[in-house]
């Protein structure tokens, strides 16, 4: 507000008065002065730190009008209760131009036909008024005796009136605000300083590539056996690069497609982030699953989703691998790599010439992938190389398995650095694969001999050979890493030691068909579970040789898998399409969730995500669908105070173990007698 002319009028009015009583000069007010300027801030006005200033705010553009209300609810009385209406897909529509109505445009043939008929019926109007006018005057009347005034209007009761109403005044209102922080920043390049930039980065570029020759040369000058190091990057050469072709290019577009895709499928990325299935308050030991993204291409269509993985780095990156389960229709395999965040396409493609059977991403290198074919090769992918072959592959001269490899397992770095990895075969050989500088190493660690329960006959276990391995899984704890169990196409499961390997540790009797997967448990050492082609999926503690818990699915179980957060969740998939999740510390004899996720499809693989609580699910129609758990199948079952909130410092793992520990006391199972 400027307050400076009422200032400078009060100060010619009180000036001859001042004089008069001669008041010193210096205490008259400065004609001039300049006008006072006030910032008037309103008191709810947001302040802002510098750090919150230049925080980037990331949107969505989509198409949806803010103007819509999404909140209007709608009695219905078929269900008995208010639904909330969601807007139409016309609400959104906003229209530029429109022309409604019965006109029509006067150049047009309607319109003349029209202005004809128009034309002519004023004419025959007229005509029969003339000749009306001329029998009056034939009469002896006069012309305008007989007219009327046509009024439409009631002419018995009606009174014309005008009223005057009230305008509302307009008020205007003005608030001044500090305009935001503008730098203005200007430089002069020339064409000289460009190309000394450019020279410098090629001289850059020269040295590095320098640099990478002198390792190379030393480390092979070096010899031995050295650990799998992690590619350099390619250093460019003086060769002008296409810039469409180009990886830059290549990266912008990749984000580009990811953020297509992300607007395309806005209401699914909400729901996996945000949305809660709030009817688990009112129900309790049940759950259910939400459909997020089913990921499959068009070259995986008639192939079947034979291994599940998740990246260990990348909570949003697995693999899938491709084969067939059907001896009679084996041919190519292949391995796609997907992202949760771009869920159209893959983000890599590997081609096999048999079918994958297997596969497993390195827990310290994420990049390299570990695969088992339907042939008996094992080969190693690292994911960043843009060639389709692998970097190693097994072969007849450095070993090879005979029949196919059911599971690859990585194993943890040795003291000499060699990535090692073991496999499983049904040729009946457990072996382990050392990645040496420049070739694939097999070392046989077991070989599965058949038991025999028939006692009476000695030579019989001689005389039958090995036992068809299909998987295996090795213990979790420090104090037991030696120790594995494997399951074989028998139904037998055998637990065996890395250090002896002439005879099994144990042999544990449950299943009457091939033992399809067995992993132990995350948080308990004792604990591991089973699935089996006899319909069942059993618990064991390995100091038992009898199963301590047994469900029945009702169908051919094809792969189990313990969940990552809680000790006492663990989920199924058989060949009727369902999976089945189960919370032991809710539940000790039925499923909280049984859902049927696909249509005339079997299910093979379930596999848990580390980070969010999701699982993936594939079917032998090469496909694979995700699921979000509602909060009823995740509970933690943490402790918690009087009012409500978990107790600080409380150790997860521990709590976890203890709940399975008080689920091994409280079992009383016992073998039952055949």
């Amino acid at each position: 507000f400027d307050m400076a002319p009422r200032r400078k009028q009060e100060t010619r009015r009180a000036a001859p008065r001042q004089i008069a009583r001669d008041v010193p000069v210096e205490d008259e007010v400065d004609m001039y002065q300049e006008p006072i300027r006030r910032t008037v801030r309103p008191d709810n006005q947001l302040e802002l730190t510098e750090a919150e200033l230049k925080e980037e705010k990331t949107r969505v553009l989509t198409g949806d009008d803010p103007n819509i209300p999404k909140n209007i609810s709608k009695y219905s009385f078929k269900e008995r209760e208010y639904k909330r209406d969601p807007p139409g897909q016309s609400e959104h529509m906003a229209i530029q131009y429109s022309m409604e109505g019965c006109s029509l445009h006067e150049d047009s043939a309607d319109y003349k036909e029209q202005d004809k008929e128009r034309v002519k019926k004023a004419e025959e109007e007229a005509e029969a008024r003339k000749a009306m006018e001329q029998e009056s005057r034939d009469a002896g009347e006069e012309p305008g005796e007989g007219d009327t005034e046509e009024s439409g209007k009631n002419q018995f009761n009606y009174s014309e009136r005008a009223a005057q109403t009230f305008n509302n005044p307009l008020r205007e209102r003005g608030v001044s605000t500090e305009p935001p922080p503008v730098i203005t920043f200007g430089a002069t390049l020339t064409q000289w300083e460009i190309y000394d930039f450019y020279m410098a980065d090629y001289a850059a570029q020269i040295m590095k590539a320098k640099m990478h020759e002198e390792a190379d040369k030393k480390g092979k000058k070096s010899g031995g056996f050295g650990s799998y190091e992690e590619p350099a990057p390619a250093a460019s050469t003086g060769k002008e690069e296409d810039t469409v072709h180009s990886a830059k290019m290549e990266n912008a577009l990749k984000i580009l497609e990811r953020l297509v895709n992300q607007n395309a499928e806005d209401e699914i990325f909400n729901d996996f982030k945000y949305w809660e299935d709030a009817s688990d308050q009112f129900r309790e030991g049940e759950g259910s699953l939400l459909p997020l993204w089913r990921f499959s291409t068009d070259r995986t269509k008639r192939k079947q989703v034979t291994a599940l993985s998740w990246n260990p780095q990348y909570p949003d990156l697995f693999a899938v691998g491709y084969g067939s389960y059907d001896f009679m229709r084996q041919g190519s395999g292949m391995i796609c790599c997907f992202s949760l965040k771009n869920t159209s396409f893959p983000e890599y493609i590997f081609s096999t010439e048999s079918g994958v059977m297997c596969l497993d991403f390195h827990p310290q290198h994420p990049s390299l992938l570990a695969v088992g074919c339907y042939d008996g090769t094992v080969m190693v992918y690292d994911v960043r190389n843009k060639g389709m072959r692998p970097i190693y592959s097994s072969s007849i001269k450095t070993g090879k398995h005979t029949d196919p490899v059911w599971q690859v397992s990585w194993q943890a770095e040795d003291l000499a650095k060699e990535l090692n990895f073991f496999s499983i075969s049904s040729d009946g050989r457990v072996a382990n694969w050392i990645m040496s500088k420049n070739e694939l190493k097999m070392e046989p660690v077991m070989f599965l001999k058949l038991v025999n329960n028939v006692k009476d006959d000695p030579e019989e276990t001689s005389l039958s050979g090995l036992a068809g391995g299909c998987c295996f899984d090795f213990n979790k704890a420090e104090s037991q890493e030696h120790l594995f169990i494997v399951g074989t196409e028998e139904g037998n499961i055998h637990a065996c030691s890395k250090a002896y390997s002439g005879q099994y540790q144990g042999t544990y009797e449950g299943h009457h068909m091939a033992v399809y997967s067995i992993k132990w448990n995350p948080f308990h050492e004792r604990v591991f579970i089973s699935c089996s082609a006899d319909w069942t999926v059993k618990i064991w503690d390995h100091t038992l040789s009898y199963p301590i818990m047994s469900f029945d699915l009702g169908n051919a179980v094809g792969d189990v898998c313990w969940s990552p957060y809680s000790s006492t969740v663990f989920a199924a998939v058989t060949s009727d399409g369902k999976v089945h999740v189960f919370d032991l510390a809710e539940n000790k004899h039925e499923p909280l969730c049984e859902q049927k996720v696909v249509k005339r499809a079997k299910l093979t693989h379930v596999c848990f995500n580390e980070r969010d609580f999701m699982v993936i699910v594939g079917d032998d129609r090469g496909g694979v669908n995700s699921l979000k758990l509602s909060p009823n199948l995740r509970k933690l079952h943490l402790p918690v105070n009087a009012e409500g909130v978990v107790e600080e410092g409380v150790d997860k793992f521990q709590v976890q173990k203890m709940k399975m520990e008080k689920l091994l006391q409280a079992s009383d199972a016992k073998p039952t007698s055949s």
